[in-house]
């Protein structure tokens, strides 16, 4: 019989004594193994190389002798140094076997044939800076035992880790940031015994030190602003709570970066307090640096901007590009046959959605493919989800002259018969065509004028261009088919985008100025408005006279303006790479 110490190891509530003192029989499946208790939970818990696991034990039994075994080992402190034999307590054996197998390898460093320590097994300062490499594909060193290690400590980590997700309510795509990889990693080069962070620490000590870092950064944009100039930015929102805030961004050529928000939930925000907020930034960054301040359409911001330009002559007020693009969809849509077309895919889209067995059943033709596209804007995700609804026009139609639906209650009421017969109706589907047609490029030029990818200032008035032509070549050139949607666009591009900094931006990218060059297409107004701009941006008018001085090696493309680097960077880098906003000798 087990002693009675020995009796008090969880691993005696499923296993009983064999016919030697260390056989121990299995209660579930009946298995005996020698090796003592120790032998028998590892048994029961699976995993080990040198015991089968039972495939007899329940789950539950598994995991609370797996939790058993770990918190043992964790809490015991004769497992921390190992003693000398002669002073091992022969009944503490079966603990050290089973601190052996659940514990990972020891950090001694192993001894090579050579008679040193193996290089693997060398560690000092230096490897606090760079990350260590494992040596099999998935993080796991190759061998049997410590492979089968790594995985149970692992498991325990991401286990603990997942556990304190749930409870702060963290999201699930936080894992997804480069940052968190960086404090995985760190964490490891620390190895065991890592105190967790405290809440001072998280909250006072590094949120100063990353405030710093921010700091620097916007310093470096500064150096940008003084050298280069630089454009502000106010976006108006209204957050979850309700309130209405006003953020304030500074862009330069190195970029975008956050300046502060205004809280303007208490107080209407009318042109006399857009106005106070433009001139407190425009100090706060200085007047010499600001080329434009961009903001949305709204009747007090226009105001705002008028006041501000008789204050600042040499700042421009200028709407968004990407507000204006919106501003068009909405007219647009608000014409024949634009309009019915959109009610009658909101009218169908909303009577699937609204029904589960219904939009399962539509799931079920369209090969689980949805309707909707959501995108930034309101007005881009009615042109995606007619594009969506066009690319599955035919499984729609199938879906309605299906058994499944005819046999359905949606095929008997009155709101099921009538998106039946937009669905099969082919007026509806070509006024569906002619809406993408109007809505495609136009898409495009918002992508363009509300990406990130290269400054738009310079390519919007091709991109304009662009859009139109295509339109136009979607009708076949029938007027008549195009001319209401152009005079909706013309509208708002003379009215709010037809700016002298858009045109300036227009002529000073090589990759458009001397394309529409070669091909005649350059209109003299471009010209004008450049020669307006420079006037208003530089009072100087001996540095005015000196910028007249170069244009004409521009215009000809002489000296550096004609190598062949810089032919070739044409139309490969962005006009920003190769001009400034100040252009100044």
């Amino acid at each position: 019989m087990a002693d009675a110490s020995k009796k008090r190891d969880i691993g005696w509530n499923y296993g009983t004594q064999g016919a030697t003192k260390d056989s121990v029989n299995c209660n579930f499946c009946g298995s005996t193994f020698n090796g003592g208790i120790t032998r028998h939970k590892q048994h029961l818990v699976g995993g080990f190389k040198n015991v089968k696991q039972c495939t007899a034990c329940p789950s539950a039994i598994r995991e609370e002798i797996r939790a058993y075994m770990q918190n043992k080992i964790a809490n015991n402190p004769k497992f921390q140094v190992r003693q000398p034999e002669e002073y091992i307590d022969m009944d503490d054996v079966d603990d050290m076997d089973e601190y052996a197998e659940m514990m990972p390898p020891s950090k001694t460093p192993k001894i090579s044939s050579s008679g040193g320590a193996s290089s693997t097994a060398r560690k000092g300062p230096m490897n606090l800076y760079f990350p260590q490499k494992s040596t099999q594909k998935g993080g796991f060193e190759k061998g049997g035992g410590i492979d089968e290690t790594k995985k149970i400590l692992r498991e325990r980590a991401v286990s603990a880790f997942a556990i304190w997700m749930y409870d702060a309510g963290l999201p699930f795509n936080c894992v997804n940031h480069k940052s968190f990889n960086k404090f995985i990693e760190t964490v490891g080069q620390h190895g065991p015994g890592m105190k967790p962070p405290t809440f001072h620490e998280v909250r006072v000590t590094h949120l100063k030190k990353e405030v710093e870092k921010v700091e620097k950064i916007v310093d470096e944009h500064k150096v940008q602003w003084t050298k280069f100039g630089c454009s502000i930015m106010m976006d108006k929102w209204t957050a979850r709570n309700g309130k209405m805030i006003i953020n304030i961004l500074v862009n330069s050529p190195i970029g975008s970066v956050f300046l502060g928000s205004v809280d303007a939930s208490n107080e209407s925000t009318d042109s006399t307090k857009m106005y106070k907020l433009f001139e407190s930034t425009i100090e706060r960054i200085g007047a010499e640096n600001v080329v434009q301040i961009v903001t949305d359409n709204a009747s007090e911001n226009v105001k705002a901007g008028s006041m501000m330009m008789g204050a600042y002559p040499h700042i421009y007020w200028t709407p968004c590009a990407a507000h204006c693009i919106n501003l068009m969809f909405g007219d647009i849509f608000k014409v024949k046959p634009y309009a019915s077309v959109f009610k009658k895919a909101i009218r169908i889209h909303s009577y699937i959605s609204q029904r589960p067995l219904l939009l399962n059943l539509m799931r079920k033709f369209t090969k689980e493919r949805n309707l909707v596209k959501p995108a930034k804007t309101r007005f881009a995700t009615a042109f995606l989800t007619l594009r969506a609804m066009y690319i599955q026009r035919k499984n729609l139609r199938t879906l309605v002259l299906s058994t499944e639906w005819t046999s359905s209650k949606f095929a008997k009421e009155t709101l099921g018969k009538e998106v039946a017969n937009l669905i099969i109706s082919a007026h509806f589907w070509d006024d569906v065509v002619r809406a993408l047609t109007v809505c495609g490029p136009l898409t495009k030029v918002l992508r363009l004028v509300d990406g990130e990818k290269k400054p738009p200032m310079g390519y919007i008035y091709e991109a304009m261009d662009r859009a139109k032509e295509t339109i136009e070549r979607g009708f076949r050139g029938i007027k008549k088919q195009y001319e209401k949607v152009f005079e909706i666009i013309d509208a708002r591009w003379s009215d709010q985008l037809h700016r002298p900094l858009h045109a300036t931006g227009h002529v000073l990218n090589p990759g458009l100025y001397y394309k529409a060059q070669e091909e005649g297409t350059l209109l003299q107004s471009l010209w004008t408005e450049y020669y307006a701009c420079v006037e208003k941006m530089i009072p100087d008018t001996t540095i005015q006279d000196l910028l007249v001085a170069e244009l004409p090696r521009y215009k000809m493309a002489n000296g550096l303006f004609g190598c062949g680097p810089a032919k070739r960077a044409r139309d490969t880098r962005s006009p920003v790479k190769h001009q400034t906003c100040k252009s100044l000798p």
